[in-house]
């Protein structure tokens, strides 16, 4: 069992029942998440020692949020309290041609105010393997971005492998602060991890002639694109999920993985995922799956199926968090995506 943290921020989500829009909803259905705090609870979920890093406010709606992430078996003690108020997202789901819809109401939510000193980095990251943020943290405020920063660096400096998910949100950031903040934050990363869009808005790099509405995905640029990526910033690995979205209701879903060592490049396994039941947090679970492959020792490739086979279940799960065991993930990496009944 390895040791994980992971960091950033954690959300009450309300999303409209069933596939109905905001105009029609009456009512919410509330659950928890967020970018590292799906990971986490992923990570946790197949064993792992993981633990997570946030800032909440002290009242019960962060009791709450915390009591979600104890529930799945998450680490909680180095979670801080205070500030004024937990973040939220607003979720409708889409449907076939109707895509889905996010609206965030997280200005000034307690990680956004978040310092070094709401924290012991260096208890934090004693005896751990593997630290794991997204672009998502620095994206909430210039604070943030300084807080992970920081934990970055005494994760290096505790000997730590760390990874990202470049998860741009154009809702929180431009495009050139990204380009600006990430750049900088990448000297500290190992194992980078995102998508098409994630490497052209956040790092500046476009896999050639890729289009992943009509599903036209040019390997030849991926591959050219990590290379370049690994020149410039040293990545042990460099990860892109791949995306083919039929509709918001039918998509393909793959991955392909870059390793600076061996020079290989490997493209996954294609699944079909349709109908999709929630496709929020199909990225983290794609992350935690191919971070857990690595704990587990798995050779990149192995480690690359198991996180693509994770995600892929994940879609037919409802709300951020990956439920699904391990037997359930090998199970489909071994070739059994029947769906038959399990008697």
């Amino acid at each position: 069992m390895a040791k994980v943290v992971t960091m950033g921020e954690i959300m009450l989500r309300l999303s409209t029942p069933g596939n109905e829009k905001f105009i029609q909803a009456d009512e919410f259905d509330v659950c928890y998440g967020g970018g590292e705090a799906n990971v986490a609870v992923s990570l946790a979920n197949y064993g792992h020692d993981a633990k997570y890093v946030t800032k909440v406010p002290k009242n019960p709606i962060g009791e709450c949020a915390v009591a979600a992430l104890r529930k799945m078996n998450v680490g909680t003690e180095y979670i801080a309290y205070g500030g004024e108020r937990l973040g939220i997202y607003f979720l409708e789901t889409g449907a076939a041609m109707r895509a889905s819809n996010v609206v965030y109401d997280r200005a000034h939510s307690s990680i956004s105010t978040a310092t070094a000193a709401d924290f012991d980095f260096d208890k934090i990251f004693d005896g751990v393997d593997w630290f794991h943020f997204t672009g998502i943290t620095p994206a909430v405020s210039d604070t943030a971005a300084e807080l992970t920063e920081i934990a970055c660096k005494a994760a290096k400096k505790a000997g730590v492998k760390v990874s990202c998910d470049l998860n741009f949100r154009k809702k929180l950031w431009s495009s050139e602060k990204a380009q600006k903040v990430m750049s900088n934050l990448m000297q500290y990363v190992d194992v980078c991890i995102g998508n098409e869009e994630d490497a052209e808005k956040v790092l500046g790099f476009k896999p050639g002639n890729t289009d992943v509405t009509s599903g036209d995905l040019e390997l030849a640029g991926y591959k050219s694109i990590f290379e370049q990526m690994v020149e410039k910033f040293n990545f042990e690995y460099v990860i892109s999920s791949l995306r083919v979205s039929h509709s918001a209701s039918d998509n393909g879903w793959s991955a392909c993985i870059y390793s600076r060592d061996t020079k290989e490049f490997y493209h996954s396994r294609e699944y079909r995922i349709a109908p999709i039941v929630d496709r929020v947090g199909g990225g983290d679970s794609f992350a935690g799956g191919v971070i857990c492959g690595f704990l587990d020792g798995k050779n990149f490739k192995e480690a690359l199926e198991f996180g693509v086979a994770a995600s892929a279940l994940k879609h037919t799960i409802p709300g951020d968090f990956n439920l699904v065991s391990r037997a359930d993930v090998d199970n489909l990496v071994g070739g059994d995506g029947s769906g038959r009944v399990q008697r």
